[in-house]
């Protein structure tokens, strides 16, 4: 069971929240490059490092964060109240 550390809401039981995947910037709207939606939903990594992921706070303040998470040790070395801050895309 993980411990996340909620910007707002301090420290609450994994079973508040919802996972919403690894924070990725999607494509444009206005591209229809079918290969650029393609890669970005169907070819990801699968790094056993610290990654980026967002998780919605559903049973508290209801507003997605973002966290960096060990793959391997699940362990969480940092959280942030904007779920696109750094992300890479």
């Amino acid at each position: 069971m993980l411990l996340i550390p909620c910007p707002w809401c301090g420290e609450r039981d994994e079973t508040e929240f919802s996972y919403g995947g690894r924070a990725l910037k999607f494509p444009d709207l206005t591209n229809t490059d079918i290969g650029s939606w393609h890669r970005v939903i169907h070819i990801r990594d699968n790094p056993a490092d610290v990654i980026r992921e967002l998780w919605y706070h559903q049973s508290g303040c209801e507003c997605w964060i973002q966290l960096s998470r060990n793959c391997l040790t699940h362990e969480i070395t940092a959280a942030s109240a904007d779920p696109l801050d750094g992300v890479e895309g």
